[in-house]
Formats: structure tokens, sequence, C-alpha cells
């Protein structure tokens, strides 16, 4: 069995993926490994220089991250066709990988969903969501807010989801993950040799 955890920016998806960890379930992280494989597959590589340009990547072949955001900012069309990239790769990567679980900040909206059998959301209210994200990167509400409102809104991914952990800071996660791997055999069963 595979599982999918999403969770918008701020929710803390992270998190609860490092307390997994901690209780022996190794996560696949989608956006490491997109960062990876655009920086060491050659077909990525190739493709994305034929859609933007040589200037993708730099001259000892790192991938221009300034060039990159620009092409992807510019329109939302620049930002599928990246996507369109991407996306497969790191969906060949996750399936060959080995790992039963996934991170994947975009789960339903990229279709990754498909590539699990159950899918957890991490959410959180949206102030303490605003407050973690001013936190950690340094920004003002004003941008926090619209990093926030321009992903799936969380009430529409709960709906899509199989299951829900709530990082509000006041409900124990030990708690709320316990009970999912216990009460949830389908689950419990796939992780327990893992244990």
């Amino acid at each position: 069995m595979k599982v999918g955890i999403t969770g918008g920016i701020g929710s803390g998806k992270s998190y609860v993926c490092k307390l997994l960890k901690e209780r022996g379930i190794n996560v696949y992280d989608c956006d490491a490994a997109a960062k990876r494989l655009m920086r060491t597959s050659e077909k990525l590589k190739t493709e994305l220089e034929s859609l933007i340009g040589k200037e993708a990547y730099t001259d000892n072949g790192n991938l221009n991250k300034a060039v990159i955001a620009q092409f992807l900012l510019r329109s939302d069309e620049n930002a599928k066709a990246i996507d369109n990239i991407v996306h497969p790769a790191v969906a060949e990567d996750f399936l060959s990988s080995g790992y039963d679980w996934m991170e994947c900040a975009i789960l339903f909206e990229s279709g990754f969903n498909q590539l699990v059998d159950k899918t957890i959301v991490v959410t959180a209210p949206t102030d303490v969501r605003i407050e973690r994200v001013m936190n950690r990167d340094n920004i003002s509400e004003a941008k926090a807010r619209e990093w926030i409102g321009r992903q799936w809104q969380q009430s529409e991914i709960v709906k899509r989801a199989d299951f829900e952990i709530t990082n509000d800071g006041v409900q124990s996660l030990d708690e709320q993950i316990d009970t999912l791997l216990n009460t949830h055999y389908y689950i419990y069963r796939q992780c327990n040799r893992q244990f």
C-alpha cells in the first residue's frame, strides 16, 4: 500500500513526516526529488533547455534557478510546461524508489494522488499558517497571505483526502498519528513491519 501526505504551505506536513520517520516510516519528498532530478537527470536537462533555452543551466551545468523562476512566473502556460517535464520524472522516480509513503505539496493538483492508495492531509488554521510562514521565510503578512492564496483552499483538499491530521498547536500530533496508524488497520498493517 502507498500513502500520500499533503497540506498547504505552513500546515506543517514536513514536521508530520519527521514524526513518521521517528516511527520508522521513511517518506519520499517530491519537492526535494524534483530539485534533485532537475540537477542530475540528463533527460530533464535536455528537455528543460529545449523549453527554456541553454540559459536554464549555468556553464558548469548547475540549474539556473533565477532563469527557471523567471520563466515559471511569466505565465501559467510556462508553469504547466515545466510541470509536464518534471512531474512524470518525479512520479517514475517515486514508483521505483521503494518508498511506500510520499510527501507532496500538490498531491491532488498534480494528479499524484493516483500514485497512492490512501491520502492524508495536514491542516492548520489560516492564522497559524500565516504566522509560521512569516517566521520561517521572514516575509510580511501580506506576502504570506498571497502565497497561501495561490494554493488550493484547505477545505477542498480535506474533501478529497482519506484522513486529516490537525496541526493547530493544540491537538497532539503524536496521538493523531498513533490513532491513524493503529485504528486504520490497512495502514497499520503496512507500517507495522517497519516498527
